[in-house]
Formats: structure tokens, sequence, C-alpha cells
């Protein structure tokens, strides 16, 4: 049967089998990878006491996100912590409003920096000097747009330290909100952690993103901090994990209560710049996690390239029907999983409209990060 297949047309027979490989490939990552993130278990190691924990928060004219969220961060169910928030060369009324409040929560600590260091671009000197100022060598880190969901966040994510344990990736969440727009950045970003947590649970840990990313004090000086990629405008969060994370070091944290919450972008040209700029990292990942994602996304693009090929010119339909099928199932029924453990909800049937929609775009501003530069963390 195979024979008569090839013989009667020896190319479309060869597509066909690089179909098959490319769903074989998918397969792979979504019940050998990204499960994982859908079934984890939680263990019974976790920390029980109080350990002694900084907050670090980064802000820069914000003080409405300030007014906002940082209450919130300063009432933490916890015995033991101080928030350090960096005042980085803010313009606005941020210094009274930190003052105020230091005030009323003794441990708050205030980092005033009134100019950029002009070698460190982005976040990385204010955020240097925010761990440098912290007390404690537990330092967990989120943004000032960013809210705890619960008053639990703190202590879900300290009990991770545990022995040998130097990193805990986190999930920041989105605001669920009305339009496509808010449902397809909260796709993305689904999308993002289920990539970095479930590689990191498969013992490859790569990237962790800075609105919920704790890592000890001890092991940032260890590895020299930001200073082998001090030059690249991003990265203070994915290139420093990518650096110094391994299978022993690194856990993830996915109870709901240790999730952040941040107001999404409201326009798609807000969202492309902001896209734009964490692209801009990618490129200097190990090779091995390079490779590993790179194998997933041209997969995935083989993948929807062949479906729709042998569709319209209608070759073997049944086969290439039941090849779809089986990856897109696999597709939904982990993410769905994951939507649940994460509590997203609303997009689970666009989810290979939204996957196919970055496949176009995600190699278009790659291109376009190469002829023009991202703006910097502001």
């Amino acid at each position: 049967m195979l024979f008569e297949y090839y013989s009667q047309n020896p190319i479309l027979f060869t597509l066909l089998c690089l179909l098959s490989v490319s769903v074989l490939i998918q397969l792979i990552y979504y019940w050998g990878i990204f499960a994982r993130v859908a079934f984890f278990r939680l263990k019974n190691d976790y920390i029980r006491k109080d350990e002694p924990v900084s907050v670090i928060i980064c802000a820069r004219d914000e003080y409405y996100n300030l007014q906002e969220n940082l209450p919130l961060f300063l009432q933490q169910d916890y015995t033991n912590y101080e928030v350090v928030v960096v005042n980085h060369a803010s313009e606005d009324d941020s210094q009274y409003l930190l003052e105020d409040l230091s005030k009323i929560y003794p441990h708050l600590k205030i980092v005033n920096l009134p100019a950029d260091l002009n070698f460190f671009t982005g976040k990385k000197f204010p955020l240097s000097i925010g761990i440098k100022s912290a007390r404690h060598d537990i330092c967990v880190f989120t943004d000032a747009d960013c809210q705890p969901r619960s008053n639990d966040w703190l202590r879900k994510m300290a009990s991770n330290f545990t022995f040998g344990t130097e990193i805990v990736l986190g999930y920041g969440a989105y605001k669920h909100e009305k339009g496509l727009l808010n449902r397809f950045i909260r796709f993305d970003t689904l999308r993002i952690a289920m990539q970095y947590m479930g590689f990191a649970l498969a013992g490859f840990p790569y990237m962790g993103v800075g609105r919920n990313l704790a890592y000890r004090k001890s092991l940032f000086y260890r590895h020299n901090g930001f200073i082998s990629h001090y030059r690249i405008r991003t990265g203070d969060d994915d290139l420093f994990i990518n650096k110094a994370a391994t299978g022993k070091n690194t856990r993830v944290e996915i109870r709901k209560e240790s999730h952040t919450v941040s107001k999404p972008k409201t326009a798609f040209r807000l969202w492309i710049r902001q896209k734009r700029r964490h692209l801009t990292s990618g490129i200097h990942y190990k090779f091995r996690h390079r490779f590993l994602l790179a194998l997933n996304g041209i997969s995935q693009f083989i993948f929807y390239s062949l479906v729709i090929f042998l569709l319209v010119i209608w070759y073997q339909p049944y086969i290439v029907i039941g090849l779809a099928a089986l990856r897109i199932i696999s597709q939904l029924f982990v993410i769905q999983r994951i939507m649940r453990r994460f509590t997203e909800k609303g997009f689970l049937f666009m989810v290979p409209f939204f996957e196919l929609f970055l496949l176009i775009l995600t190699p278009v501003l790659v291109m376009t990060n190469s002829f023009y530069k991202p703006p910097k963390w502001r």
C-alpha cells in the first residue's frame, strides 16, 4: 500500500511523511514536556516557616501603579520580609508616595536612583542596585504594574527554597478583559509559561519572567550578575536564568495563590512594541535551548503548512485529517488542563488560530529587530 502511494506521486508521499514526522515531534513536546505542567503534582518538601525574604521592585514613573499595587505587596501574610523599591530616575511624584508609605510600612525600603548609568541599558542597573540593597539572600522579583493574586503570594514563592533550590519560576498572568486582543495576549503568556515551566520540569530550565521570579542573592553574585550580557537591552530575567539555572537548582511554582496579575496592553501596536523587546534576548540563549525551541517552532510551521497544502490539493485527505486531529486534540487537551491550573479561560478553541498567527508574526518581528532596535525599558 505504501509503495503504491509512493509510486503514484513520490513528492506528495514524501510531504505526507514529513507531516507525520512533524506531528510526532509535536506529540513529544506536548506529552513529554508541556504535560508536565498540566499534570504537575505538588511535592511535600515545601518549607513551612517564614524564611527571611527581600521583595524587589524597580519602578520608573510608576506613581499610579505603585499607589494601587504596592500596598498589596506590603500586606502579605508573611512575618519576616522587606520590600525594596528602586525608584529609577522618576520624574513624577513616586518619591513622595514612597516616603508616605514608608511611614505606614516600616518594612518598605526605598532606593532612589536619580539618573541612568551609561554602560548599563534598561532595567539591569537599577535591578542590580536593588539586589545589592537587599538584606536577605532570598530575593523575589516583580514589577510595579503587577499585583499579587493573594496575600499568600510571598509564602507560596518562598516555600520552594528547600535545600539546593536557588531559583523559583512563577507565573505572571494578565487581567481578564473583553476583546480579542486580551485573549490573544493571555494565550501568548500561557504559551510562554507552558514552555519555560515544562522545560524546567523536564530538567532544562532556560528562562523566567521578571513579573514573578525568585532567586538567591548569592547565586546572583556567584554568576557576576548581569555582567556577561549588560550590553543587551533586555534579559534582566530570562538571560540571567538561562545562564544560572540547572535541572537541580530550579523549581516551578504554579499554585494560583502564587500568581501575579498585571494589566495587559490595550492596543495591538503597544503589544507589538513589547513583544519586539522580549524577542531580542532569545538569540542569546544557550545553543541547546535555542535548538529545542526552534525545533518546536519549525515542527509547528511544517504541520500547519502541510496540512493546509495537502488538504487544498486533496491528497490522502483522511490520513491528513487524522494526523491533524491527533495533534490538535492532544494540544487542546493539554492546554485545557494548563489553563485550569493558571485560572485562564475564554480562548481554548482559538488556540490553533492564535498559534498560526504567532508563527507568521514572530519571524517578521525578529527581522524587524535586525533593522530597528526595540525601545529600552522606560
